[in-house]
């Protein structure tokens, strides 16, 4: 074994082991949710962006905080509200003592951003984070701002609740790596939470990785070798979901008005790779790729109002493709 590889390979235990650490510590404060925070921390690991969805008082927000605060990130807030402008989020040029513009840095200058409750504001300020989630810049009155690395953009958003929110359009769903569905506790855990949150809590966190760790870590999941054929499978899961196109199946044709994209395919083998790493694996393999599928493409297929009117959801759909 050449000295590169072995390092890899000793690389991807260290990065098993720092999960385990990492899972421990957010279990502190989080009680249950084990698969949403491993899905959280495979698409920190990733470079990718993550779409909460639970309805309130699931701990989101708790939630990601605690990461930031394991992970040893700054992490800003920005509450998304109706009058929220784009200026308010990127930042913006002010006037100095000295008559000379200064480019002000606003909230979105961190290394964990909460957009919390994202469809509360309008297009035109959801549109600010377009290119900082892509690109890493921020562009005010033409000069380019590099964003802190790592950047990641983890937004929350209320499914029930309707009444003064703007849908976030499909070019911005696709941005997100995940969309997570946050669900209820189960009753022995809400018991546990009850009791928790009822008492003086007395946790402390210890940051188990810095960014410069984070940085390496997600050079190496680049790293990571894959088969020809669970590379083909990430592809064609991705590609079955494309309605009137010779892979489609019935119910795809059926129910479906439009199918992921190619970054869907991309996320896939990226989300496959580093699921595979995290459980001290050197190579992903196809039960990598269903594990966090449902994650990559819930947002990206497109239900017809025949879906809608006969109840078919976007996870039927999904596990009809394996």
């Amino acid at each position: 074994m050449s000295e590169q590889i072995q390092s890899d390979v000793q690389a991807v235990d260290a990065l098993a082991r720092k999960y385990q650490e990492i899972k421990e510590e957010v279990g502190k404060v989080i009680i249950g949710q084990d698969e949403v925070v491993r899905a959280v921390i495979i698409s920190l690991f990733s470079n990718g962006h993550s779409l909460l969805v639970g309805v309130p008082g699931l701990a989101k927000t708790l939630l990601v905080h605690t990461i930031a605060d394991a992970l040893d990130l700054e992490f800003k807030r920005i509450q998304f509200t109706p009058d929220l402008m784009p200026s308010d989020i990127t930042g913006s040029e002010i006037l100095d003592e000295s008559r000379h513009f200064r480019f002000n840095k606003g909230p979105l200058f961190a290394n964990i951003v909460l957009a919390d409750e994202i469809n509360r504001t309008p297009p035109k300020t959801q549109a600010a984070l377009l290119e900082a989630m892509q690109e890493r810049v921020v562009t005010v009155s033409g000069q380019r701002h590099f964003l802190p690395k790592p950047f990641f953009v983890l937004a929350t958003q209320n499914p029930i609740e309707q009444e003064g929110t703007y849908p976030l359009p499909e070019a911005q769903l696709d941005r997100f790596m995940f969309n997570i569905p946050l669900d209820y506790p189960t009753y022995e855990e809400e018991i546990q939470v009850v009791k928790e949150t009822t008492m003086i809590q007395n946790y402390s966190l210890k940051s188990i990785m810095d960014a410069e760790e984070i940085l390496f870590f997600q050079n190496l999941i680049r790293k990571i070798p894959v088969s020809d054929n669970v590379l083909e499978y990430a592809v064609k899961m991705a590609t079955r979901t494309r309605p009137k196109t010779k892979m489609a199946s019935d119910k795809v044709n059926n129910y479906l008005a439009w199918g992921a994209g190619p970054r869907a395919s991309q996320y896939l083998v990226l989300g496959a790779k580093c699921h595979a790493a995290i459980h001290g694996k050197y190579a992903p393999d196809m039960d990598d790729v269903r594990a966090i599928a449902k994650y990559v493409l819930r947002h990206r297929i497109v239900r017809n109002y025949k879906a809608e009117a006969e109840g078919v959801t976007e996870e039927m759909l999904i596990q009809d493709l394996f």
